[in-house]
């Protein structure tokens, strides 16, 4: 009986052991997301609607994400993607909104669809949109998406966010606005044309300083990377501890 419940005990600390190290790699319930999550209020920005496959017996084989009629986007652009055909569906918008610039916007595109491909069991695809301006009198935009299988499984990923913050059944994706940092101008990823861009020559830095930075850069490196192989050292040094420890344990009782 003492053998079988060491046993036990070896098998109990191996387990828990091993969980904590793989636990640290375990994502979080795949749903739908946007990529990146944030973004400035009154600029331009480009998503990607993150879509992960969650079936073993099925594919995905159509995306559609539903644009805010209350907040519309002016100006929405998407990319290709190879083996995918994308609509664009535009129409009037329940009532007519003013945008931040004073005009009076009746139309917008209503919604994305993307079909013709597939994303396998396993597999995972990013849409990416161009849209701007964001509006500026709002914290997020929620786009209500609905993802079918080759099963004809329909998923609804249109739940708002909770006012507690806690994640719901099936969320929404999410795009959270921030305030202007004021690095770029009003519509953030701008490009500078060459004749606007300062003509002012970069300060100069001479070999040695630059070759201390460098020394100093590659030492952080080396010293977090050796941080992090101790840190797994010793993790595994206490499993085998453990294992060691109930062994002998074991063979006494023996």
């Amino acid at each position: 009986m003492s053998v079988s419940i060491a046993g036990r005990r070896t098998g109990i600390v191996a387990a828990a052991a091993f969980a904590v190290v793989l636990g640290l790699a375990v994502p979080a319930l795949a749903h739908v997301t946007i990529q990146p999550g944030t973004a400035e209020k009154g600029g331009f920005t480009k998503i990607a609607f993150r879509v992960p496959n969650e079936r073993d017996d099925a594919s995905t084989t159509k995306l559609e994400v539903t644009f805010p009629t209350d907040t519309p986007l002016p100006f929405v652009s998407v990319k290709p993607i190879p083996g995918w055909d994308t609509k664009l569906t535009e129409g009037k918008l329940p009532k007519p909104v003013v945008s931040d610039d004073g005009d009076s916007v009746d139309e917008a595109v209503l919604k994305i669809t993307w079909t013709g491909g597939k994303i396998a069991p396993g597999e995972f695809q990013e849409f990416e949109v161009s849209v701007g301006p964001l509006p500026e009198d709002v914290d997020q935009i929620v786009f209500p998406t609905e993802q079918t299988y080759s099963s004809g499984e329909v998923v609804k990923w249109a739940d708002a966010p909770a006012a507690d913050g806690s994640e719901a059944e099936h969320p929404a994706p999410v795009l959270k606005l921030v305030a202007p940092t004021g690095e770029d101008d009003h519509h953030g990823t701008a490009a500078v044309s060459p004749s606007a861009a300062p003509t002012t020559a970069a300060p100069s830095v001479s070999p040695a300083a630059a070759s201390d930075h460098d020394t100093a850069a590659a030492s952080s490196s080396s010293d977090g990377t050796a941080r992090l192989l101790g840190g797994l050292g010793i993790a595994v040094g206490v499993v085998g501890a453990a294992i060691g420890v109930l062994g002998l344990r074991r063979s006494r009782a023996q």
